[in-house]
């Protein structure tokens, strides 16, 4: 090699068996480029039989490097621009790689397309060196409060944070696997949302004169969490101005806060479920948590006190109006609420003058119908129909079991005493059903063979489903969604797929996938046609998203708006109207593309390591029944672990999510930078936020 770099003004290459001969001028001008290092001596290399040079590349992609190291010269219409930029960034050519760059991004811009909504910065600076809040137990149900800041009771408000990992208190394991500027859980209710880092939480709301604004924020908590809860329209009760409650949760614990209309937060307490919290959510004004083993915890809004309930264990959940109700693994479906589930649902539910009922100090639980087969209630989705009677509503329930059969049961206002009936049976799955939705006009069952989605058309005759003619198929396709094994891709209670929305023509999927991606694909929920595509504005992961719908002003002709929220790795929440997306999407024919098309899924599998990700389970699945815990295989509850290691419920419409435990990475999957050796590393992860660039590397292989 020091013979070469001494002699040779003509240097031979042999790239992907392909000879090419040039000067060493030619490709030397570059500095710190591959070339540079390879004829310099730094780095190895490896010759043919005829002693050039031998690269492992695309020859016919090295043709326009070496032509424009020749003539500093690009002619895009006659290359892929993505394809060359790739190798281009493996090469180091840096002027090459700006000029494909400007060629790549002539249609984007730092402020989003069309459909870009808002941008909500980072929360500022976040000192985790200082105040934090610790829990401990004490006497009674529930833990305690020991608060270790400046000023006890003391919230944190809005501005004067920065993120930093010098905490000494931050658990080992949290350290490693959670990043605490990452957004890892977006919430929504009425016109606030809430965002969930690592330990903190904040609250925002939106005005249309003001837009958005932060209100509250919570103290750093020594513990990551895990699921939210928001309520921002408490009907009435004891609470006063204190009108919205925010709640999270990390393993056993639950924390609770009132908001006062200034944005001044009171604690109103923590409590334990005594099991890890694997859903966390509001009926009306009450607290509700569930654990696949079968515990139910609930806070009333009227007693302000907290109780834990032993039920059977849990798979699957939904409300309807004041009810919960329950689909669990002994193949039974139980409801907790008052009076007999006929009783009319509207908006104006009387929760706080009758919560959830008790019957000696316990919730009263009641069976509603139990499965033919037994197999365990692994998806739930209840529809209320319009009032058809002066007794209440026509009540309908499509439900999912760990077999993969879909069924729908129905309950007339007359016939409130006899229970459902069994309405139709579908048996198109062969891996467990993992969620469900019944609306007016489509049902839609998604199993865990890699989002595998089924829909039908439902049939009504005034308001009432109808066998004439019937459910009929509609459509079939798979919603895939690659997971991060090393809790750098998000918490997978913030990555839910769907379906959101409640109206049949507004119902879709999110489907991001990859983990460590800056693109969402937006696909109508009834028959997977792709309305939009959104992607970042700045080019950071995307590590959350929630689609939620604000209510209009109250101006005449205003109307609700729906938008898809992402958070992103680097803390920034990011917002695209999707009502905007809807109409455009009627109007020209970008529907007729469904999920990622072969060239955009290789494109995004190329920025990910497949070692490190994972796909749901995709093997058929026999039933159970009667089993004391659900299988992991099967189980939604008890699948998908946050990295703080408890196991997550993604904040899907009626059901809750589920999979294994993450395998830890394999060993060496950090990237390394070896001097004698120029290759780029298989796909390491990177760190949060950052996006694919130039493969950094070594070795005249590539």
């Amino acid at each position: 090699m020091a013979n070469i770099a001494r002699t040779g003004d003509i240097i031979h290459l042999n790239v992907g068996g392909k000879r090419f001969s040039t000067s060493r001028q030619t490709l030397t001008w570059v500095p710190d480029s591959f070339f540079s290092s390879l004829l310099s001596g730094r780095i190895s290399t490896l010759k043919d039989e005829t002693g050039a040079i031998f690269i492992d590349r695309d020859p016919s992609l090295f043709t326009p490097i070496l032509n424009f190291l020749r003539t500093k010269e690009l002619f895009p219409r006659s290359i892929n621009v993505h394809l060359l930029m790739h190798e281009a960034e493996f090469y180091g050519i840096t002027p090459l790689v700006r000029k494909l760059q400007l060629c790549d991004e002539l249609d984007r811009s730092s402020c989003g397309n069309v459909l870009f909504n808002g941008y909500l910065p980072p929360p500022g600076r976040f000192d985790f060196t200082s105040r934090t809040r610790k829990i401990c137990p004490v006497a009674g149900y529930g833990v305690g409060l020991g608060i270790d800041m400046a000023g006890a009771g003391e919230y944190y408000q809005p501005g004067g944070f920065t993120f930093t990992h010098a905490c000494s208190s931050f658990p080992s394991d949290t350290a490693q696997l959670a990043d605490p500027g990452m957004v890892r859980i977006i919430c929504g209710h009425h016109n606030w949302i809430a965002v969930a880092y690592a330990q903190f939480v904040v609250c925002y709301r939106v005005k249309e004169s003001t837009g958005w604004q932060q209100v509250f924020t919570s103290p750093r908590l020594d513990w990551v969490i895990d699921r939210v809860a928001l309520n921002a329209k408490v009907m009435g009760g004891s609470l006063g101005d204190n009108d919205k409650m925010v709640a999270v949760a990390s393993g056993t614990e639950i924390i609770l806060w009132t908001i006062c209309p200034d944005g001044n937060g009171n604690e109103i307490g923590v409590f334990s479920l005594n099991v890890p919290v694997e859903a966390l959510f509001f009926v009306g004004n009450q607290l509700i948590a569930t654990s696949h083993t079968g515990k139910v915890g609930v806070w009333n809004a009227v007693t302000k006190h907290w109780q834990n309930q032993d039920v059977v264990p849990i798979n699957s959940y939904d409300t309807a109006g004041s009810f919960l109700i329950l689909g669990c693994n002994n193949g039974s479906i139980y409801y907790i609420g008052k009076g007999n589930l006929s009783w009319t649902c509207s908006c104006q539910t009387d929760v706080q003058k009758f919560p959830l009922r008790m019957k000696d100090n316990d919730l009263l639980v009641t069976e509603l119908y139990r499965d033919p087969t037994e197999d365990a209630i692994t998806a739930l989705s209840v529809y209320l129909t319009p009032k058809t009677s002066d007794s209440g509503n026509w009540i309908e329930i499509a439900y999912g079991t760990s077999s993969g059969t879909v069924r729908v049961i129905v309950q007339h206002p007359e016939t409130v005493g006899s229970g459902p009936q069994l309405f139709q049976t579908f048996s198109v799955h062969r891996s467990p059903v993992t969620k469900i939705m019944l609306s007016e006009k489509h049902l839609i069952s998604v199993c865990a063979d890699n989002n595998h989605v089924r829909t039908w058309t439902v049939t009504r005759f005034r308001g009432m489903i109808s066998t004439q003619p019937g459910s009929t198929p509609l459509t079939s396709f798979k919603i895939l969604s690659l997971e991060d094994i090393d809790g750098h891709g998000g918490c997978a209670a913030g990555t839910e797929i769907g379906p959101y929305g409640e109206r049949d023509d507004q119902q879709v999927f999110i489907q991001r996938v990859v983990p460590d991606t800056d693109k969402l694909y937006v696909r109508l929920s009834s028959n997977g046609k792709r309305v939009c595509e959104v992607r970042s504005v700045d080019g950071t992961s995307i590590t959350s998203f929630m689609v939620h719908e604000c209510e209009g002003s109250s101006r005449i002709g205003s109307r609700p708006r729906r938008y898809l929220f992402g958070g992103h790795a680097n803390g920034s929440i990011q917002m695209w109207d999707l009502t905007t997306a809807m109409e455009i999407a009627g109007k020209v024919d970008i529907r007729a593309l469904g999920g990622p098309t072969e060239e955009e899924l290789l494109e995004l599998l190329d920025q990910c390591d497949l070692a490190l990700t994972r796909t749901p389970d995709m093997s058929p699945a026999a039933s159970f029944t009667h089993s004391s815990t659900p299988r992991a295989s099967t189980s939604r509850y008890t699948s998908h672990h946050c990295p703080s290691g408890a196991p997550h419920q993604a904040p899907g419409h009626g059901s809750l999510h589920g999979g294994v435990g993450h395998p830890a990475p394999p060993p060496g999957s950090e990237p390394g930078l070896p001097q004698q050796q120029w290759q780029p590393p298989a796909r390491p992860h990177r760190p949060p936020g950052q996006r694919p660039g130039r493969w950094h590397g070594v070795s005249a292989q590539g």
